[in-house]
């Protein structure tokens, strides 16, 4: 890859996902009730929902006729909530706790505290705050992040955590990385970085971890249930976009030449104002929006 090439906009940000699911009422009592995200509208067929009601995150559409996606099919790993402090975080495990929902793991990655749960379908989610940045451990070369997998102090977390459940997300959360389940790590890799431009911060066996402006992680991948797997059936339940924002001007400009000039030229793309799409080698839509032109839009609707 030519060094001409800019990388991403180091202020990109997760936007919003859509995911596809079996049943919508039921999901919508998840993500509304259990993990306490706003409900900003419904209709028959799709739901929107976001910490906060000026900010959709979350968009749901229902699946007609579902069926069962494989464990080891490639797609959605975890959509993770990123809170902004440890208290906030607190809340929801606490929210969560109290819905009787199960919690199935609970991890100090160094960087960040985490705790892990799945959807109604079976989708992986994540809840998570970060640790501040002058904490995080570098390698050697000082490049990346040291990224681990360690028991949770849950006491020392719960400390924090108010009285009584909390009957919403705070304000300010947000989707702060997805984890991908893909079919060929290094391929997969290689895209989001040579092809869009974002740096790799770590690496362990059989996953990635990518990032705009030095993030632990926006994008994870690994294929620790799908090496050289292929893509679930349209019926099953699951990730369908993922939209990232952009926010100088000449940003999303600057992302289609480096998608034109670089090493995967032939990539098909689909082109509008202030957005571009494209997929992934796995299939995984990606959209990229200009945050401004996001703002002017909520702002006149």
């Amino acid at each position: 890859m030519g060094t001409e090439l800019a990388l991403i906009d180091p202020s990109l940000r997760i936007g919003s996902a859509r995911l596809a699911v079996a049943d919508l009422s039921r999901s919508v009592d998840f993500y509304e009730r259990v993990l306490g995200l706003a409900l900003i509208s419904q209709d028959e067929d799709s739901a929107v929902l976001g910490a906060d009601r000026d900010r959709p995150a979350l968009v749901l559409a229902q699946l007609d006729d579902a069926t069962p996606a494989s464990p080891h099919s490639t797609g959605l790993f975890h959509l993770a909530w990123l809170h902004r402090s440890r208290a906030e975080l607190a809340a929801t495990v606490r929210r969560v706790a109290a819905a009787r929902w199960s919690i199935h793991g609970a991890s100090d990655h160094g960087v960040s505290e985490a705790l892990y749960l799945t959807d109604p379908d079976g989708l992986g989610v994540e809840i998570y705050a970060d640790r501040p940045r002058e904490r995080w451990e570098r390698p050697a070369s000082g490049r990346g992040v040291k990224m681990v997998t360690l028991p949770l102090d849950l006491e020392d977390l719960m400390a924090h955590a108010p009285a009584d459940p909390e009957p919403a997300m705070a304000a300010g959360t947000l989707l702060g990385h997805v984890h991908l389940k893909v079919s060929d790590v290094p391929r997969a890799a290689a895209f989001y970085s040579d092809a869009l431009g974002l740096q790799e911060q770590a690496r362990l066996p059989s996953a990635a971890f990518l990032s705009a402006g030095g993030y632990h992680h926006h994008v994870g991948l690994n294929s620790w249930q799908s090496h050289r797997a292929s893509a679930p059936s349209d019926s099953a339940p699951g990730l369908r976009l993922l939209e990232f924002e952009l926010d100088p001007p000449d940003a999303l400009a600057a992302l289609e030449r480096r998608l034109a000039d670089g090493p995967e030229g032939q990539l098909s793309t689909q082109r509008e104002p202030e957005r571009l799409e494209v997929s992934d080698p796995d299939g995984h839509r990606l959209a990229f929006i200009a945050r401004n032109g996001q703002a002017e839009r909520r702002s006149s609707a």
